[in-house]
């Protein structure tokens, strides 16, 4: 019996020293947009992200899953989209780069390659491919085929 109360003890107290560490981790990354709807079109068609819960339920807010505890907040409210620097951005990984090319060719959207050129495909030194693209309102993303 004081085994069993000694080994609670230490994986509880484990635990706690865990959940205390206090490193910081990814919860969510948030852009703010113009029209909602052509964002949500885009990240819920083009991206094929999930929707998650939201809150505010406003109809100015879509949440979406990025990746295990960690979600991309849609917000409304921008007066105009803005300009962004290509190594600004976040990063997608797919199946197959090429696949996702495919899809951009049918929703009429372009991309460019790792030196801004259109509509190229960028080969890593470790063989990795990548795109980059815009959303509806100018945050670039990276897509690429990178398995970790």
């Amino acid at each position: 019996m004081k085994q069993l109360l000694l080994l609670f003890l230490l994986s509880f107290g484990a635990k706690a020293a865990f959940s205390q560490d206090n490193k910081a981790h990814i919860n969510h990354v948030a852009v703010f947009v113009v029209s909602l709807q052509k964002s949500v079109d885009f990240y819920t068609n083009v991206m094929g992200l999930d929707t998650i819960p939201e809150p505010f339920h406003d109809n100015k807010h879509a949440w979406y899953r990025i990746g295990p505890g960690a979600a991309l907040h849609v917000i409304e409210g921008a007066k105009e989209p803005k300009e962004y620097f290509l190594n600004n951005h976040m990063c997608f990984s797919v199946a197959s780069v090429d696949g996702f090319v495919e899809k951009l060719k049918k929703h009429q959207i372009g991309w460019v390659n790792a030196k801004g050129e259109k509509m190229l495909v960028t080969t890593r030194v470790d063989g990795v491919k990548q795109i980059w693209i815009n959303d509806p309102d100018g945050y670039w993303l990276e897509i690429n085929d990178a398995k970790d």
